[in-house]
């Protein structure tokens, strides 16, 4: 594989003009294909094959009347008493009649008809029914419903419209481009050169602005939800940059060794490449492998982001070779230019003599600080990340609702109105569906139905129920006294649905935003311990192919263990419990969003296995060439401390940057991220890493010799790169 890279690196240092134009005309042509082609963003987090999405599927079939999105419109009158006087039941009225005639609305409920007004007068509900679903729901439309009532709230009255039609696409805005400068200045301090950091990351935005134009092309033909560009956009420009760190550092090193341009980057695609490629296809056989969890939208998730990194590994072993052929010796420092040959030896001269190494950077006198006091760094370590894990037992999973939305939207005020004037069950309310073979069947099961809902605990009301025009199926609104993500929410949801069974002559199905938020929870919750398993047992298999060993694929294993439980901790600590949520800007704590945990731990078990790999692949390498153990740890480390900081300051700025999103789902992604890449590259693979491998000496590097010779030989550390550039040329033939 190396000695293929390596030709590819050189191949397209040579023809840089046709290769950077090859990837110019690809991001125009995709552009243009985005902006044509692109298709709604949905916001559909439903579940195949659980009771609630096949009531909904039941309801499209023979009810689809009552199939579409809802809203509900919050009414504050300015006081007590004044829903009860005509006055107050005329302006009412009149916006209950504005609702209706509102585009793409097929009719809103007037709440005195229903019971839909307080006890103290003052609050009302109006009910408001769409066509379709709220992911077709238009952005005109949605406007035009978030204007309702403007000449009551010019008579003093409070409106909020709210509800399900109101779920929002998170908007990428400024904000993420800190992330990016931060990025942009970590880059200039570890290169010392405008011309190195500009070009890493021009080229990772060029594969971000592909991969992302790709996405948005097929947007037109795949159902993306609205949190799958935001994850592949923060995964491509993290990796992206990070790649092409890699690969532009090895370069420059090996400019500094004497090499011409042209073998400079062969080599350094050939080496750092070979890293680069292994650890973006961990990266997107983790994401990819959510497929296995068989859940739509976050099947789509992962396939989104993995196709994103694939594109940020092709440009960084294509695009990046063809910049650094343009900026040639430019990407060193000027101090360091004038000692470095012009590059202009044949191929075949032998490879000048690097000057002595100097061992007194940071990165060796940790190495050896590290390695010194192994026993110690590894205790303190383990009690550490231990400490941050004991909030993970604590986590609650739920899908986002409107009390979690930040406050001030149009989402949250209308929560708040309504859980000031009717109690927060109103917030998250349940809808059971009873379907009957005949419409005789559905009647008589209907008094049934509601007198056990009625007796059911955590029950506060039960709306009348509504027809279909063939009378075979009844839609019933259920109340809860709690709020949407309450655990007695959760507990009433199994309760009725576990009473339901007695019913033989008609199908009683429970749904309902809630219900589906908590069926889907439920779904990854089981599915987590699973796809742990299967990403644990991925990362020895793949790292026992790479370092031919044992004992380092089990100690990384236990190493991303240990990152995901403190990470979780940590999130759990700030965004369920709220320690410190002000500092991220968080309004409100709630639940974690129910995807995080597993998409957290397939992303961050990609992330770990890249700082595993450019990290212990020079310990492995020195090692192979004579060095003992010990030495070859520090070497490792000293090697790799200043590139791998560097590239974990990056993913870190990147994801830090979605922080500052308002969104909390995005906000709670980026903060973990963020936090677990810290964790991981300074605390697991920077420091308990390094002590593990000098405690474990040469037996960190045994493995069977039945198992060695069954096992392919992937090349990660160039060997057979090194062999093939050492074979003399071939002599020229007598004539």
């Amino acid at each position: 594989m190396a000695t293929l890279l390596y030709r590819l690196g050189r191949g397209s240092m040579r023809r840089r003009r046709l290769v950077a134009a090859i990837w110019l005309v690809v991001l125009v042509g995709l552009g243009l294909a985005a902006a044509t082609l692109r298709g709604p963003i949905a916001d559909n987090f439903t579940m195949p094959g659980t009771e609630s999405q096949r009531a909904l599927d039941l309801l499209a079939e023979q009810f689809p009347e009552a199939s579409g999105a809802t809203g509900t419109i919050a009414v504050k009158a300015p006081a007590d008493g004044a829903l009860g006087s005509p006055q107050g039941q005329a302006v009412v009225k009149e916006l209950t009649q504005e609702a209706a005639t509102l585009p793409g609305v097929v009719g809103a409920v007037d709440p005195f008809q229903v019971g839909a007004v307080s006890p103290d007068g003052r609050y009302a509900l109006v009910q408001v029914q769409f066509a379709t679903g709220a992911d077709e729901v238009t952005d005109s439309q949605r406007d035009a419903y978030e204007q309702v009532g403007t000449r009551a709230e010019a008579q003093g009255w409070q409106v909020a419209p709210g509800g399900e039609v109101l779920n929002a696409v998170p908007e990428v805005g400024s904000t993420e481009a800190i992330g990016v400068a931060i990025a942009a200045i970590v880059l200039v301090v570890t290169f010392g050169s405008l011309v190195a950091a500009g070009m890493t990351m021009l080229n990772a935005l060029i594969g971000v602005g592909v991969g992302m134009a790709g996405l948005f092309t097929l947007s037109s033909v795949v159902d993306l939800t609205s949190t799958a560009p935001i994850l592949a956009l923060m995964l491509g420009l993290a990796v992206g940059i990070d790649y092409s760190l890699f690969i532009t550092s090895r370069y420059r090193q090996n400019l500094l060794e004497g090499l011409p341009p042209d073998e400079a980057v062969g080599r350094a695609v050939g080496t750092a490449g070979s890293a680069v490629l292994f650890a973006g296809a961990t990266v997107v056989i983790a994401l990819a492998g959510l497929a296995v969890v068989n859940i739509p939208f976050l099947t789509v998730m992962g396939l989104a982001a993995a196709a994103t990194v694939t594109v940020a590994v092709l440009v960084a072993i294509t695009l990046q070779p063809a910049l650094l052929g343009f900026a040639g010796h430019r990407v060193l420092p000027r101090k360091l230019r004038a000692s470095v040959p012009a590059g202009d030896r044949a191929d075949d001269a032998p490879t000048a003599v690097p000057a002595a190494e100097d061992r007194s950077g940071f990165g060796f006198r940790w190495a050896r600080a590290v390695t010194r006091f192994r026993v110690p760094v590894i205790l303190v370590g383990l009690l550490g990340l231990g400490l941050l894990a004991l909030p993970t037992p604590d986590m609650r999973l739920a899908l986002p609702d409107a009390g979690t939305a930040p406050v001030g939207s149009p989402a949250r005020t209308s929560n708040d109105l309504i859980t000031e004037g009717f109690g927060p069950g109103f917030t998250g309310r349940l809808a059971v569906v009873v379907a009957g073979d005949n419409p005789q069947a559905t009647s008589a099961a209907i008094p049934q139905v509601t007198a056990l809902l009625q007796r059911t605990d955590n029950v506060l009301a039960v709306a009348p129920p509504q027809l279909s025009p063939d009378g075979r199926t009844a839609l019933l609104g259920v109340v809860p006294k709690t709020g949407p993500t309450d655990e007695a929410t959760e507990t009433l949801v199994n309760d009725v649905r576990g009473s339901v069974g007695q019913f033989r002559d008609v199908d009683v199905l429970l749904t309902g935003v809630t219900a589906i938020g908590i069926d889907v929870s439920e779904k990854l919750s089981d599915a987590l311990p699973v796809y742990l398993l299967l990403v644990v047992g991925l990362s020895v298999l793949l790292l026992m192919l790479v370092f031919r060993s044992l004992l380092v694929p089990v100690k990384a294993a236990l190493g991303f263990l240990l990152t995901v439980a403190a990470t979780f901790g940590i999130t759990v600590a700030v965004f369920q419990q709220g320690h410190l949520a002000d500092l991220v800007g968080l309004d409100t704590p709630g639940p974690l969003v129910s995807f995080l945990p597993i998409l957290l731990i397939g992303i961050l078990f990609g992330l770990a296995m890249d700082y595993e790999v450019f990290l212990v692949s020079r310990m492995r390498e020195d090692f192979v060439h004579g060095d003992t153990a010990q030495q070859a740890t520090i070497n490792g480390m000293g090697h790799g401390a200043r590139v791998v900081t560097a590239a974990a300051l990056i993913m870190i700025s990147v994801f830090g940057g979605f922080v500052f999103l308002d969104d909390p789902v995005i906000k709670s992604m980026g903060f973990a991220l963020a936090i677990g890449v810290a964790i991981d590259a300074f605390v697991v693979r920077m420091t308990i890493v390094p002590a593990v491998m000098s405690l474990l000496g040469r037996g960190a590097w045994w493995l069977p010799r039945w198992l060695d010779r069954a096992l392919p030989n992937v090349d990660i550390e160039g060997e057979g790169l090194r062999a093939h550039l050492a074979e003399p040329a071939p002599a020229a033939p007598r004539r």
